[in-house]
């Protein structure tokens, strides 16, 4: 989900600082770390620029109940980075780190502030900190239909690859999935082992991957819960999933934020019983709506999802830096998204 506004020209840089690339219009722009009480007006700023982009009739009020600014900030203040005017913020951006994964978004400018490099500047120090992380596969969730997006992040060299389609479904009750526990039902004991075998798992897919900080974050913060599938032999998926208001669901929905099942030659039959509970799991909190997105290189993924009644709501593209496929590739069953 990045960004909304329109891009302006830039450099390939990836060394943060206040003065580079200065332009008409935005002399005195600070690039510096977002604090707590820049929350609120981050958020302000979030809904503006994408529903002024979108072209919803009330631009303030897009996306009501859903939280994209706080809970992120919350997870990792390090990684997030507010853009200053005068006194004034005027942007924001947020990286994430899934172990040897990164991603970033929302990054988003206020409308009066769009074309005037804020949004480039905002980038500089996301791809520094990657650099730091040794980051070896990172990525973002961007418009399609942009070209002015998809020119920016060019310039840092993001190169955009399959299109993600973000996807729901109808919840309906079904009988409880065996061998699926939740993490918060866990002693601490336990979590531990857990957290270990889902970075396990995770690292079969691709080297380093860790979700570790984004179950710990839906713990922390009471977003959801992490849906574990295990049998005698251990962890065969989990599912890490944001509930309702105030998260990233939003009202009567849950977000499946991550998914996956371990590979090999029964993971489509694993990632079914995954979304299975996934459902289930929906339903026990009075919850309407399934939602999660998939990269469409993930065939095997969308069209198992396609066969549970999930249908695309919209779509966006990922851009990968380096120009690498990562782990979207046919036979991984994985529930992502990088917005």
């Amino acid at each position: 989900m990045t960004h909304a506004g329109n891009a302006g020209s830039g450099s390939q840089s990836r060394t943060p600082t206040r003065d580079r690339h200065p332009q008409p219009g935005i002399t005195g722009l600070v690039i510096r770390p977002l604090h707590e009480h820049d929350l609120s007006a981050a958020d302000r700023i979030l809904r503006l620029a994408f529903g002024t982009f979108v072209g919803h009739p009330d631009p303030p009020k897009l996306w009501p109940g859903k939280d994209y600014i706080r809970t992120r900030w919350l997870a990792d203040p390090s990684a997030a980075f507010g853009a200053e005017l005068d006194g004034e913020l005027v942007g924001s951006n947020f990286a994430a780190r899934w172990g040897s994964v990164g991603s970033f978004g929302p990054l988003t400018v206020h409308p009066d502030r769009w074309d005037q490099g804020v949004a480039r500047r905002l980038l500089d120090p996301v791809v520094a900190l990657f650099a730091r992380w040794g980051t070896a596969h990172a990525g973002l969730f961007t418009f399609p239909h942009s070209p002015k997006h998809i020119h920016l992040y060019q310039k840092f060299d993001f190169w955009p690859r399959y299109l993600t389609a973000i996807m729901s479904k109808s919840v309906t009750r079904l009988a409880p999935v065996r061998g699926s526990v939740r993490y918060s039902e866990l002693s601490e004991h336990e979590r531990g082992g857990q957290l270990a075998a889902c970075r396990e798992l995770a690292d079969a897919i691709y080297p380093g991957l860790d979700l570790e900080r984004e179950i710990c974050a839906v713990q922390a913060q009471g977003l959801g819960d992490t849906l574990l599938a295990r049998d005698d032999a251990g962890l065969l998926g989990f599912a890490v999933c944001h509930c309702g208001v105030g998260t990233e669901a939003g009202d009567g929905a849950c977000y499946v934020k991550f998914a996956a099942t371990r590979p090999g030659p029964t993971a489509a039959q694993r990632f079914d019983g995954l979304l299975e509970a996934c459902e289930t799991f929906a339903a026990a909190r009075n919850l309407t709506r399934l939602v999660g997105g998939v990269n469409l290189a993930r065939h095997e993924a969308y069209r198992r999802m396609i066969a549970r009644g999930f249908r695309t709501d919209f779509q966006g593209v990922t851009m990968h830096l380096p120009n690498d496929p990562g782990y979207d590739r046919p036979d991984v069953f994985l529930i992502d998204d990088w917005r």
